[in-house]
């Protein structure tokens, strides 16, 4: 087992390095908030109706969005039919507005709510980590790493490029929007989207705290009064969330890229599972000279036997005409976060 610092001198025979951010580079900022677990298991559903939770499993999903989507559309359909008891189409209603005001609820309830809230050594810990790298892939949706990049010394401007820009259409909007063609030169990458990234349905749209100083809750709250929702692939199978990937030209590009390059991908903070299977198989299909692994805690442990097992299998599979090495270091040494 390498120490980062060691992972890190090892690949300098590479030309480039690239990172790519699971779950475990948030829980090293704040274990006690950023949990393994999903939105929906999270979520207090009993101040809706009965029929709310089950309506997730009429559907067979965990996706929000959709469940809304479906409520919204049987309320109209079912207000056209005679018969339908207005209590029905009123509680479908209500159970549509509380979904969504649960959503956020269950975003903020485990999500700092201000760039205040982390700390100047932490920032300046984690600004050191990604500069190792050229390109910064991130299968997480919270806003940690978009804070930090942005958080540098007075007069100092961001060495990121997430490819968003002004609009041209408004200039003054409080928001920022994303194009494929402004995308050359791009660093950041989120791979399954973010919170603070919006589907506005003709564009795709990024609120910042900078250009609005409004906290985080309030601008979801009221991007999704106005039926936008973040553009984040939170739930599902590896199957499910490629489809969704591919219905989205940013997470479409976001996806060729990852697929494109080369030299050495270092992997922090994910524990390489079945339904990122999508973003694996890219590794082992790809042009990735060589792969370096962080592991967490006991290397011996079923997890990490796992994760071991799998980042080996990467390997195997590669055709010998472009072989993959791959490493291990210890993900703590990394001190992502200066601790």
């Amino acid at each position: 087992m390498l120490t980062f610092k060691q992972a890190l001198a090892d690949s300098a025979k590479y030309s480039t390095k690239h990172v790519l951010l699971g779950n475990g580079f948030s829980i090293a900022c704040r274990p006690n908030m950023f949990v393994y677990g999903k939105l929906f298991e999270q979520a207090d559903f009993s101040k809706l109706s009965r029929s709310a939770k089950k309506a997730f499993e009429a559907l067979g999903t965990q996706d929000f969005e959709r469940v809304i989507k479906a409520l919204r559309d049987a309320k109209s359909l079912a207000a056209i039919y005679n018969g339908v008891p207005s209590k029905v189409l009123k509680t479908m209603q209500q159970d549509a507005d509380g979904l969504r005001e649960l959503l956020v609820q269950t975003i903020a309830s485990s999500h700092p709510e201000w760039p205040g809230d982390i700390e100047e050594y932490e920032y300046a810990a984690c600004r050191e980590f990604l500069s190792n790298f050229k390109t910064i892939y991130t299968l997480n949706y919270d806003l940690l790493l978009y804070w930090a990049q942005m958080h540098t010394e007075e007069g100092v401007d961001p060495s990121s490029d997430d490819g968003f820009r002004k609009s041209e259409d408004d200039f003054e909007a409080a928001y920022v929007t994303w194009e494929p063609s402004q995308s050359h030169g791009q660093n950041t990458w989120f791979l399954h989207g973010a919170l603070h990234v919006f589907d506005a349905g003709t564009e795709v749209q990024k609120y910042t705290w900078v250009n609005t100083g409004i906290r985080l809750i309030d601008q979801i709250r009221d991007a999704l009064k106005r039926n936008y929702f973040p553009l984040f692939v939170a739930e599902g199978t590896s199957q499910e969330k490629l489809e969704r990937i591919r219905h989205s030209d940013y997470l479409a590009k976001a996806y060729r890229s990852f697929s494109e390059i080369k030299g050495a991908l270092f992997i922090y903070g994910h524990s390489l599972g079945e339904n990122d299977e999508h973003y694996l198989k890219r590794i082992e299909k790809g042009k990735i000279a060589h792969l370096y692994v962080g592991i967490y805690s006991d290397p011996k442990s079923a997890t990490n036997k796992r994760i071991i097992r799998r980042a080996k299998q990467m390997a195997t599979t590669r055709q010998r005409s472009a072989p993959l090495s791959v490493s291990f270091y210890d993900a703590s040494s990394a001190k992502a976060w200066g601790k």
